[in-house]
């Protein structure tokens, strides 16, 4: 399986982009994804887009692994995201060009009733803890339970993938402890750490993997306005604007 990525573009127009969460400093050496390499795509042709949500408490890290796998990225001081945020970054795998919208919800309880409906479309969900602090490990039962009520199907027909974040910190959650919650659950599970680059790559890599393996969830992430061949000739679609 052969990767490439480009760098992000911006956030559309109207974002919500507001104080984001904190990080904390690391010491670790960045360890690059063996299979990446950079990658020209262009952003007006893909072959399959996905939808990608974050979700997890405050504090535990989403927006700077965000930033660091879309802009490469880090910021000691970011802040925690009001409301909702979103990225959008291409890869390229096995020569599929894939273009991903990647949004950063709000940890606080305030604003669930908001990223509520942000679930609705999502081939992939990440939640992410912080390895130092436990609450928000004890928390991913509560989450998981809001993947259940707001996904279609339950969830159950959504790649999931859960990320123990902060690694480069002084860890309180084992890993062992993670991976078996994670596997009792169905769930992915990799560990990471936005300061230092490590797993943020493997995170989104096994994320994409796992939805290209799942024809139904394809079925619907290609594009809309490629046009139909009526007699040989591909129909032109009409005037009119449209809507992402």
């Amino acid at each position: 399986m052969q990767y490439a990525t480009r760098e992000v573009i911006k956030t559309g127009e109207g974002s919500a982009r507001a104080p984001r969460e904190r990080s904390s400093p690391a010491v670790s050496v960045p360890v690059p994804h063996p299979h990446l390499q950079p990658y020209p795509v262009a952003m007006d042709g893909y072959d399959h887009l996905f939808k990608l949500l974050l979700i997890g408490d405050a504090g535990v890290g989403k927006s700077s692994m965000l930033l660091r796998f879309t802009d490469d990225t880090f910021d000691d001081n970011l802040q925690s995201t009001i409301g909702v945020d979103f990225k959008v970054k291409m890869m390229q795998v096995d020569g599929k060009k894939i273009k991903m919208t990647i949004w950063d919800t709000a940890g606080q309880e305030r604003f669930r009733t908001l990223t509520s409906s942000y679930y609705r479309g999502a081939q992939g969900i990440v939640l992410v803890y912080d390895v130092a602090r436990r609450d928000t490990f004890e928390n991913l039962d509560l989450w998981l339970q809001e993947v259940e009520v707001y996904s279609p199907a339950g969830g159950r027909d959504v790649v999931k993938l859960l990320v123990g974040n902060k690694i480069d910190k002084e860890r309180v959650v084992s890993r062992r402890e993670a991976e078996d919650w994670a596997r009792s659950k169905g769930m992915l599970f990799v560990e990471s750490s936005a300061k230092t680059k490590i797993g943020i790559q493997q995170v989104f890599n096994e994320v994409v993997q796992k939805i290209l393996e799942n024809p139904a969830l394809l079925s619907n992430t290609a594009p809309r306005n490629r046009g139909r061949k009526l007699d040989g000739k591909a129909e032109k679609s009409g005037g009119g604007s449209g809507c992402c």
